[in-house]
């Protein structure tokens, strides 16, 4: 692997991770109810998604101005991939370690905020009860759950790296 590569996937991996733990520990600190504000999470999205776009700009420049396919997708998803492991590291440590209680008490608001929204989308009662039922049986902050989202991350990450991978690419180059 090419050293420019795999030395500003590592760092960009390492600041994105750092940047979702300070994010998820604000919001620990200051009230678990955020956790359900939707806001946060999409701003939270397009931090990372910018940060992605700077970490392959900035690459290609190293590289000359010229970057394959292959190069732009693998800096990308080794940042992408070292950030999610260590939030989702931070999260578990977090939710089953350091504070359990915690996760009970993210676990009420979001059942709380669901039952809302499905009263504003006029949902059946029965339909409403039901999600509920299930949500209160899904510890989502389990080490396995946790584990299982760094699983869909990853995904999200490689279908995200190779779009940016198509754009950033030279065009004369193949995809390699």
């Amino acid at each position: 692997m090419n050293e420019v590569i795999k030395k500003n996937g590592i760092n960009y991996g390492i600041i994105l991770g750092t940047i979702s733990i300070l994010i998820t520990a604000s919001i620990y600190a200051t009230d678990l109810k955020l956790f359900t504000n939707m806001w946060i999470g999409i701003v939270s999205i397009v931090i990372f998604l910018v940060i992605g776009i700077v970490l392959v700009t900035k690459t290609k420049k190293q590289l000359n101005g010229f970057i394959t396919f292959k190069e732009a997708f693998t800096v990308y998803f080794l940042a992408a991939a070292i950030g999610a492991t260590m939030s989702v590291l931070f999260n578990i440590l977090l939710f089953n370690v350091i504070d359990p209680e915690a996760k009970a008490t993210v676990n009420e608001y979001a059942v709380e905020y669901a039952v809302n929204m499905m009263k504003k989308f006029n949902t059946p009662t029965e339909a409403i009860t039901k999600t509920v039922e299930e949500m209160q049986k899904t510890d989502n902050y389990s080490p396995f759950n946790l584990l299982k989202g760094l699983a869909f991350s990853f995904i999200f990450s490689a279908i995200f790296g190779a779009l940016l991978a198509l754009i950033f690419r030279n065009k004369t180059s193949n995809i390699e």
